[in-house]
């Protein structure tokens, strides 16, 4: 005892007296150095080497000497650690320790919906960037504190080193690397600059730019090409692209959220040859592969999901299909990682409170994860993330003093936490001298005499009871303990009921004695003892196997309907099919079509069939895959970045989202490609994407490879703001009229056609606009126009500003006016995609007729039917139909209406459309005629894979139903068991439409 105190008093004269350097001392200067000798340890110097009986000497805070053969130097504090364990202090690569709360926007709900002011360009005085989310000139070191408080949860936990940044922003500054040791803030930074920060998430900025995700990477890669093209100018200063410059040379790191958010990410890093470090919400499990394939090192959290209270079927039904399987299998993420050989470090971010750490550490091992790579990636992976593996991550000569020392196992459930030194100096977590308070108490309480204090279980893990010997009253009680402090309540609820709170101190050692005060229930107080009176005598108990933990599979995507195992691509001979070809043959009665290797092979009669397996499709009727040409499917983040007037740099190939479940739903309808658009908030908007609904890939391999690229343009209400007045107060976005719409298109491609003549000559230094290359791209007959349309005359003014632009139009989508004016949309070869009969639900459309699409077919403006919404688009067989009784067109060219003919608007009726071969086998095999409403896509046949087979549905609608009974089982055990459940509540799946506007613009994206 007194040589622990003894080290207090020491090492308190030590951190006193290495005051900072240029700060004046109010008294004598009295410096020491700190001379420690810790013998006779189990010394765990990284994962890969342990020593036993070893002893570590520090001198002023570094590690002098670690090992089993060393001599201890005269004038040492020598500390005998028999039976303990020394382990590196632990890091924690992400935090925001030390940081100050960034204030939140404070927005008013009007009529219901959110009101908030636009501002277009930063209000923020000085040289800095347009927009308040690019902040690199923030400096994580300019705004640091020393916070104890906080530094005690680490520190507990086995913490000694926290990378810090200002989690604000989606350029996000530069953070810092700090000891959390008790001293000035001037004595604890290790890397005043750690690494550049990154997101997607706006934070704080209160510039509407970006509203969406495909915003934020659109600002972040044009951010990057303006910082490229600042270092050779000489026209602008501009602090932020200068810092973010600089910035450059650190290590990138890239808080992402979900894994699909990862893969964008990263795609942004190929862009510009970076490769970030990757802070995740550890998901990384639900699509391995790709996060291998990234190349990049992780920083994961152990948050893992609570079990939610199922025990009201009711409940229950709230719960996704993605959240059960989330909660059965997120614990193996690390072990995942670790199998698939990703280099990762742990966070304790986002955990609900810090006693969870080691609770989910624990769970993550039982999972699969290794104790060797638990420690690695708490310790030497973070130190190598952050660049100061020579100082700190291992125990070695000269790296400082930076250790644990514990009762045991680091990952045992019964080990305690002794002791933190950080750079020399102790922290005591739990006092090493009464290592254990289980036993038999004499409890007096404000003189009652008659109670009895049992304190069992672990040492780690006490359970404390409360007996009187008068009448056999017994009560649980609630116990903590922080190194000599003690505190717990009970409620003997017996006559005479005791109720109290007792707090207090460990005073004695023989007998171990707790003192301290009592509340009772009625506010009056008093004093309490507990003098210890004999050990627990309980027979020792043979320690019971624990069960293994079982998990259900991986599924692809991880939603409901997702894979297990992937379908294979098939040799495939359809036999006596009626065949819708879309050819000049026709449709073709009793007809084989062969597929392989995903392609048509042959179409025609008696057929050899091969190697190929053969379906009997006597009585079916075969047809090309459907082809919606607008869909706002598969897309996240929102739809719209209708902030500005002009969006064309946003693409929604940044923000696809395989997992959306309408892929799958829009499958069982016969789709088979799909048109993914910007919304109509603005007169250009984004760049469209093409996709085949190859359900369970990645967004990257559901990208129709080779096509066309696409922009959306938009006329009508949307664009002039006619129906978001409500919820903006202050300057609104121009343009407010439909006059105003014609400008903003003479503007554009007037600039366009400057740049472009602008940039094409040799040695230009002009600056690299991401919204200009895609308007360049229209003028050079790289990119088309599929536009928004309602009204006649502005689809008459746009063909106008076309004509004298220099630039053409490809397709007006949409088009309920499309009858009035189709003559023109032949003479300029603009086809008309529009709705079977939608009318009347806006001013817009209140000239809509059902005679539309025939009506532009007959003047022979190709003509298709398009969904524009998830529900519709399971149905556009059933839309083509109605062309046949709205105008009597036949049979063939109404399915043309949505295979064929949008294939052409789309330039892919090479490919796909029609049954011919060498096209791509893109089939739809139907129980009856594809008009009939009475007609099921029984499979459905994307490169020739069944992506949907109604049969295999059937099966896999069982399997998920035991699937999720039997994680409902498991979540009713750990619940009895005694974990915190949580309360289920319904998530609603987003369905993007052409007008949903803003929800996203204050998403905090790495969530």
């Amino acid at each position: 005892m007194k040589k622990l105190l003894l080290i207090l008093f020491l090492s308190g004269c030590f951190l006193e007296n290495h005051a900072q350097e240029t700060f004046p001392v109010n008294g004598s200067y009295d410096i020491r150095p700190g001379l420690f000798a810790f013998t006779n340890a189990t010394i765990v110097i990284n994962a890969d080497q342990t020593i036993q009986n070893g002893t570590l000497l520090i001198k002023d805070g570094v590690i002098e000497s670690v090992g089993t053969q060393v001599t201890v130097p005269k004038g040492y504090v020598s500390v005998d650690l028999k039976g303990k364990y020394i382990y590196p202090s632990l890091i924690d690569a992400f935090s925001t320790y030390g940081m100050p709360e960034a204030p939140r926007q404070a927005f008013n709900a009007g009529g219901g919906r959110t009101v908030r002011q636009q501002v277009f360009t930063t209000t923020k005085p000085g040289a800095y960037a347009w927009n308040e989310a690019i902040r690199p000139e923030m400096n994580a070191k300019a705004v640091f504190s020393v916070n104890q408080k906080s530094a005690e949860d680490f520190k507990k936990n086995g913490f000694g080193i926290v990378q810090t940044l200002i989690r604000d922003g989606i350029a996000r500054g530069s953070s810092m690397v700090v000891s959390l040791v008790d001293d000035a803030a001037q004595k604890v930074v290790l890397k005043d600059e750690a690494g550049a920060q990154y997101s997607f998430s706006k934070g704080t900025a209160a510039t509407n730019y970006p509203s969406s995700l495909m915003g934020s990477i659109a600002l972040l890669r044009q951010t990057y090409y303006d910082a490229q093209w600042y270092k050779s100018q000489n026209k602008e200063y501009n602090i932020s692209l200068a810092e973010f410059n600089r910035l450059q040379n650190l290590p990138q790191f890239f808080e992402t959220g979900d894994v699909l958010n990862v893969l964008r990410a990263d795609k942004i890093g190929d862009e510009f040859a970076k490769q970030y470090v990757f802070k995740t919400d550890g998901k990384e499990y639900q699509r391995i592969d790709a996060v291998k394939a990234t190349g990049g090192s992780f920083i994961i959290p152990v948050s893992f999901p609570k079990p939610y209270d199922v025990e009201d079927p009711y409940d229950a039904r709230d719960i996704s299909y993605s959240q059960l399987k989330d909660w059965d299998l997120a614990p193996t993420n690390p072990a995942v990682l670790e199998k698939a050989g990703v280099k990762f470090a742990i966070t304790s971010y986002g955990l609900d409170k810090p006693a969870d750490f080691w609770t989910n550490i624990r769970t993550a091992i039982e999972n699969g994860l290794s104790e060797k790579q638990a420690l690695k990636s708490l310790t030497e992976t973070p130190a190598e993330l952050l660049g100061i593996s020579s100082k700190t991550g291992s125990l070695a000569k000269g790296k400082n003093a930076d250790f644990i020392i514990t009762s045991g196992n680091l990952f045992k459930k019964e080990t305690i936490i002794y002791e933190n030194w950080i750079d020399g100096k102790q922290y005591v977590a739990n006092k090493m001298d009464v290592r254990d308070l289980r036993g038999n108490y004499a409890l007096n309480i404000d003189g009652t005499s008659n109670l009895t204090l049992k304190i069992a279980g672990s040492a780690s893990s006490y359970e404390v009871t409360v007996e009187r010997a008068a009448d056999s009253a017994k009560a649980k009680a609630n116990f903590s303990r922080s190194g000599d402090m003690v505190s717990m309540n009970f409620d003997l609820k017996k006559t005479p009921p005791v109720s109290v709170r007792l707090s207090g101190a460990i005073t004695s050692l023989n007998p171990v004695t707790i003192k301290g005060d009592a509340v009772f229930a009625d506010g009056s107080s008093g004093k309490w003892a507990a003098i210890f009176k004999q050990a627990i005598s309980e027979s020792a108990k043979p320690e019971l196997a624990k069960a293994s933990v079982t998990h259900g599979p991986v599924i692809y995507p991880f939603t409901a309907n997702g894979y297990s195992a992937a379908p294979k691509q098939e040799a495939i001979l359809f036999k006596n099919a009626t065949v819708w070809t879309n050819e000049k043959d026709g449709i073709l009665q009793n007809a084989d079509v062969l597929i392989e290797g995903g392609k048509i092979k042959a179409v025609g009669k008696n057929l050899s069939a091969g190697n190929a397996k053969v379906i009997d499709a006597t009585g079916k009727h075969l047809s090309p895959g459907i082809v919606d040409e607008h869909s706002h499917i598969a897309a996240t983040g929102g739809i719209n970045e209708g902030t500005q007037a002009v969006s064309a740099e946003v693409r929604i190939a940044d923000v696809l989202n395989s997992d959306d479940i309408n892929i799958y739903r829009q499958l069982a309808g016969g789709v088979t490609t799909s048109h993914i658009l910007h919304g109509s908030a603005n007169p250009i908007g984004g760049q469209t994407q093409l996709i085949k609904l190859r359900w369970g890939k990645t967004p990257e391999q559901l990208k129709f490879e080779g096509s066309d690229g696409f922009i959306k343009f938009a006329l009508g209400e949307n664009v002039k703001q006619s129906n978001s007045g409500a919820f903006i107060t202050g300057p609104m976005r121009f343009p407010q009229t439909r006059m105003g719409v014609e400008q903003v298109y003479i503007d554009e491609f007037t600039r366009a056609k400057e740049y472009k003549a602008a940039r094409s000559v040799k040695g230009n230094t002009v600056r690299r606009d991401l919204e200009l290359d895609a308007i360049a791209e229209i003028l050079d007959k790289k990119r088309f126009i599929t536009c928004h349309s309602y009204v006649q005359s502005e689809i008459n003014m746009l063909m106008h500003v076309a004509d004298s632009m220099g630039f053409k139009i490809n397709t007006f989508t949409h088009i309920l006016e499309g009858y009035k004016l189709a003559d023109k949309m032949k003479e300029h070869h603009i086809a008309g995609s529009t709705f079977s009969d939608w009318w009347a639900y806006k001013m817009e459309v209140a000239e809509a007729i059902p005679y539309n699409g025939k009506l532009m077919h007959e003047v022979g403006v190709l003509t298709g039917f398009n969904s524009d919404d998830a529900e519709m688009a399971r149905r556009l067989n059933q839309e083509a139909a109605k062309a046949v009784t709205y105008g009597n067109l036949s049979q063939e060219d109404a399915l043309k209406l949505v295979t064929l003919n949008p294939a052409k608007m789309l330039h892919v009726d090479n490919r796909i459309g029609s049954i011919k071969a060498g096209k791509d086998a893109d089939l739809v095999l139907w129980s009856d005629n594809p008009l009939s409403i009475y007609a099921k896509a029984e499979k459905t046949f994307v490169d020739g894979i069944a992506y949907w087979d109604i049969d295999e549905n059937a099966i896999r609608e069982k399997d998920m139903k035991a699937e999720e009974g039997r994680i409902i089982q498991r979540m009713l055990e750990a619940k009895g068991n005694g974990s915190a459940a949580q309360r289920p509540a319904f998530q609603r799946p987003r369905l993007y439409e052409c007008e949903t506007l803003e929800e996203d613009a204050f998403k905090d994206f790495t969530k």
